[in-house]
């Protein structure tokens, strides 16, 4: 189950679960989320990012996360613009109570525009 929150609605994320380490998140892009310089705002970016990596984690039955990032980091590589961006979350190592996750985002053309490193804390 994926986590259940207004701003991914907001946001109009789209989910799939590739399997039990990989999640693939599909960002629609809105005028809303372009900055001044015509580009996907890097907040988004990194808000993108932390959403599909907190969902490698599964969501409780209510829908709540139980996993919270604890460290976040986030490379730009190109300005990101297109129809869409994508995610690919995918877990790099899990402990009892922190997870190493990585993150790739690509623009609709399949060109790499951001990289995402994170450390989840484990909640239950």
């Amino acid at each position: 189950m994926f986590i259940k929150q207004l701003f991914d609605d907001f946001l109009g994320l789209e989910y799939e679960k590739l399997d039990e380490h990989h999640v693939r998140v599909k960002l629609p892009v809105k005028d809303l989320l372009i900055n001044s310089a015509g580009v996907v705002h890097g907040g988004i970016i990194s808000s993108m990012a932390d959403v599909a990596m907190s969902n490698l984690i599964p969501a409780n039955q209510e829908g709540k996360q139980q996993a919270l990032t604890a460290d976040l980091h986030v490379s730009f590589l190109k300005p990101a613009s297109g129809a869409y961006l994508v995610a690919n979350a995918k877990i790099v190592k899990q402990g009892r109570t922190l997870i190493r996750t990585e993150c790739s985002i690509f623009n609709d053309k399949n060109e790499l525009v951001a990289t995402s490193k994170a450390t989840l804390f484990r909640t239950h």
